[in-house]
């Protein structure tokens, strides 16, 4: 499993420490410079805290010669609504088409279709609640029937992370491993 890491730590140190791959995963919230241009990476759109169009746009704009290196690229989404963010998603498709996309799963998305012939990835957001739910592992065993990336946000604990490894999942991010040391430290003993 590959962690992304948001930061402007050596993702060679973070890697050593959580001993798993790292990668670099790419906010409008704090625009970090690409470290190691020569690698994969990928772009949230910083929903969760505050979707920023014109961050998220010059963010695009900023890798998209690097456009073949992303794994995904997370289409803007509600956070905490399923319906919503499919909403979202319809509106940003014809914008976001040529990169590889992700659509964010939100509570209550097993009760709404998923439109994967769209994606390159799910990623698994919404609250802690849905992320832990027998929906979200349904939605990420579905993804991986489908061949799809399967990304989870906001896993900041040794269980967590142990968990969807796992589940098989292809890469987690976390605002706590990606910066502070003993977080990492944490997961990677």
């Amino acid at each position: 499993m590959i962690v992304m890491l948001d930061t402007n730590h050596d993702l060679d140190e973070c890697a050593e420490q959580l001993g798993h791959p790292t990668e670099q995963l790419f906010t409008p919230l704090t625009r970090y410079r690409n470290r190691h241009p020569e690698r994969h990476f990928a772009i949230d759109n910083g929903a969760f805290s505050r979707f920023n169009r014109k961050a998220f746009e010059a963010l695009l704009e900023r890798e998209k010669e690097r456009r073949h290196l992303c794994r995904f690229v997370a289409v803007p989404d509600v956070v905490g609504s399923a319906r919503r963010t499919l909403e979202v998603f319809d509106y940003w498709y014809p914008e976001l088409v040529h990169w590889p996309l992700a659509l964010v799963a939100q509570d209550g998305q097993e009760d709404l279709p998923i439109p994967w012939e769209h994606l390159a990835a799910v990623f698994i957001g919404g609250t802690t609640k849905f992320k832990e739910s027998d929906s979200a592992i349904q939605i990420i065993k579905a993804a991986k029937a489908m061949d799809k990336w399967v990304h989870v946000g906001r896993v900041n604990s040794p269980d967590r992370f142990e968990g969807f490894l796992q589940l098989g999942v292809d890469s987690v991010d976390g605002s706590g491993i990606a910066r502070y040391t003993w977080m990492r430290e944490r997961i990677g003993s």
